[in-house]
C-alpha cells in the first residue's frame, strides 16, 4: 500500500485554514506537515481534528510553529530538534507507518545579522547529527519542510535573490550537501534531475505569474525510502487561489 505525505509552509494556519481543509479533502494524504503556523499550540484550529486528522502541534506566539496532520494516530518522538539549543518552534518528529518523519522550519538566516545566520547553521548542524543518529539506528526516515536553502543555482529564478542571500550562501549549501553526503536523497531531484520546480513565489512583482520562484521546500529520504519513491508533485494550483500562502504544497508518494 502506498504512503503519501506532503509539506506546506502555510504562512499562518488561521488565515489559511479553509485552504488547508479544502486541500486535505481533495488530496487526502496520509500525512501533512505544516510550517509557519504563526499561532500558539492551543490556538491551532480544531477543524482539522473534526475532519478526522490527528494533529501534533508545536506552536509559538506570533511566528514560527510546525504541525503534523495524520490520518492515523502517531507516536510523537521529539517536539524540538535534538542538539538545537535555541528556543523556537521549528521541529517536530513522529513515528508512523514504520517511518520516522521530521517536519522542520529551518531559520531563514537573513535577519539578526551574523548571530541570526549562525542560528541557521546551528540548525543545519543539529539536523545532520540527527540524521547520523537515525542512519546508525538503521531507521527509515524522512526530513521534510521549509529548509530555506536553494541547493543549486537552478533552484531559484534569475534575479530572484541577491548573491549574498542566506538561502544561497556557501555555508548554507554546505549544510544541505552534508545531509546528502550522509546518504539522504532529494526526492524531487531523484525524479526530476533538472527543471524550474519552484515551491515559493513572493507576493511582490507578479512572481508566480512570471514563474520567478525559489525551490526551498524539500523532502529528504533515507536510502530504503528512496527506493520506494513513486512521485513528487509541487502543487502549483494552490498558489493561484485567492489569498494563498506564498509557498505551495510538495506532495511525495512512496510505494
Amino acid at each position: 500500500m502506498s504512503f503519501t505525505f506532503a509539506s506546506w509552509n502555510v504562512n499562518s494556519i488561521r488565515q489559511r485554514e479553509k485552504h488547508v481543509l479544502d486541500w486535505l479533502d481533495r488530496v487526502k494524504p496520509d500525512l501533512l506537515c505544516l510550517q509557519e503556523l504563526k499561532c500558539e499550540t492551543h490556538l491551532f484550529p480544531a477543524s482539522f481534528a473534526e475532519a478526522g486528522y490527528h494533529p501534533v502541534v508545536v506552536g509559538q506566539k506570533g511566528y514560527n510553529g510546525v504541525a503534523m496532520l495524520a490520518r492515523t494516530p502517531v507516536e510523537v518522538v521529539h517536539e524540538r530538534l535534538p542538539g538545537f539549543a535555541h528556543e523556537a518552534a521549528r521541529y517536530v518528529e513522529i513515528r508512523m507507518a514504520g517511518m520516522t518523519i521530521g517536519n522542520l522550519y529551518l531559520p531563514n538566516g537573513n535577519s539578526g545579522g551574523p548571530e541570526g545566520y549562525a542560528i541557521k547553521l546551528d540548525f543545519f548542524a543539529a539536523l545532520a547529527e540527527r540524521a547520523k543518529t537515525l542512519r546508525d539506528e538503521e531507521a527509515d526516515f524522512v526530513f521534510t519542510g521549509d529548509f530555506n536553502v536553494c541547493p543549486t543555482d537552478e533552484d531559484f529564478a534569475p534575479g530572484a535573490l541577491s548573491p549574498g542571500d542566506a538561502l544561497l550562501r556557501p555555508e548554507s549549501r554546505a549544510g544541505w550537501r552534508r545531509l546528502l553526503w550522509l546518504g539522504l536523497t532529494d526526492a524531487l531531484r531523484a525524479l526530476r534531475p533538472s527543471g524550474r520546480d519552484y515551491t515559493f513565489f513572493d507576493y511582490q512583482n507578479a512572481a508566480f505569474q512570471r514563474n520567478a520562484g525559489l525551490r526551498i521546500d524539500h523532502a529528504l529520504l533515507s536510502p530504503r525510502l528512496a527506493e520506494r519513491l513513486i512521485s513528487v508533485t509541487p502543487d502549483r494550483d494552490e498558489r493561484a487561489k485567492d489569498q494563498p500562502s506564498d509557498h505551495i504544497p510538495l506532495i511525495v508518494t512512496l510505494a
